[in-house]
């Protein structure tokens, strides 16, 4: 099949080589789940190939990634304050609608055409294995932790889950030079955080007395997981003022009466990926501070195998799909 053309202004066409699979990806992966729907993934880092007229960011051989979305109206309130990810048009990287109708293929295509301006530069010493994910999974809480003041040396940042969203966050945190304590219901999971990613404390959330030594001692609380749990004893972590990001979707919806939030004046936030100004400025603190993600390489042909352990959990921490390798050079 030939590669896709440039055919619009600003535009830049990218060989991909390779793309992370994520388990927010798992719904639009699987097309019986979703009408229609294309099986593909975000987050693909590449090297441009060609560029079109207007095109001044980028050139020819340069290491670039794209991420979660592609395009957004441009002309919105959260376009024009650069917070494109809630545009109310914006165009997801996979089975999105772009402004001309056509879907959105995602990251299992092995060429991409897009405007430059939702494009980001990989930093040369980041390895692309590593670098895939941090365009979805890495923006995803770097964004909300600066945004929110959780990035602060010494204060006190609690984790939920320890997958790939939260190993991400326990990374950043402890690169901020925060003390980071990881919250999860497997004690399994303790050495992991401690050892593996220098977490500073770990909580078992299911034990009562663990739960209670720890109210009000934290500043903030990030919390990444997508399985339907209580956020009140989370609350009760936090110190009076605290804040709490979500950014993992349960599908049920979450319970929080009013008096958990009002007693200490806490906040509760939501966030999805990031604006391409935060995807940049991630990329640039993770190569400063050597950051990228805990991966295992597979084929185009284990995406099937991936999707079923993803279901199940079972990967440490994401993994990421050789396109380059599985489909050899772009065209």
């Amino acid at each position: 099949m030939a590669a896709p053309a440039i055919s619009g202004l600003r535009e830049m066409r990218t060989s991909r080589s390779r793309c992370s699979s994520a388990g927010s990806a798992i719904p639009i992966s699987t097309p019986s789940r979703t009408s229609g729907a294309t099986p593909c993934t975000p987050s693909s880092p590449g090297v441009v190939t060609d560029v079109g007229p207007g095109v001044t960011k980028f050139k020819a051989g340069d290491t670039v990634g794209v991420g979660y979305f592609v395009d957004s109206c441009r002309s919105c309130e959260c376009c024009s304050k650069g917070h494109e990810n809630y545009c109310p048009q914006v165009v997801h990287a996979s089975n999105g609608v772009d402004l001309s109708g056509a879907t959105t293929q995602g990251g299992f295509s092995d060429v991409v055409v897009v405007r430059q301006d939702y494009v980001v530069r990989v930093p040369e010493s980041l390895p692309l294995d590593g670098a895939a994910p941090l365009l979805c999974a890495g923006v995803t809480v770097y964004a909300p932790l600066t945004q929110y003041g959780l990035n602060e040396t010494g204060k006190h940042l609690g984790v939920v889950g320890l997958g790939g969203l939260g190993h991400m966050a326990v990374k950043f945190g402890k690169a901020f030079g925060m003390k980071v304590t990881v919250i999860s219901t497997s004690p399994g999971k303790r050495d992991e955080a401690l050892e593996r990613f220098s977490a500073d404390a770990f909580l078992v959330s299911r034990d009562p007395e663990q739960m209670k030594a720890a109210m009000g001692t934290m500043d903030g609380i990030i919390d990444t997981v997508s399985a339907g749990h209580a956020i009140v004893p989370l609350l009760e972590l936090l110190k009076p003022m605290g804040q709490m990001v979500v950014v993992g979707a349960p599908s049920k919806p979450l319970e929080l009466p009013a008096y958990a939030i009002i007693a200490g004046g806490k906040r509760v936030a939501g966030n999805v990926v990031g604006s391409i100004a935060d995807c940049q400025a991630m990329l640039d603190f993770a190569a400063e501070h050597d950051i990228t993600a805990d991966i295992e390489v597979v084929g185009m042909d284990y995406v099937n195998t991936a999707i079923e352990r993803l279901e199940k959990n079972d990967v440490r921490y994401r993994f990421v799909i050789d396109v380059a390798g599985s489909f050899g050079a772009a065209a």
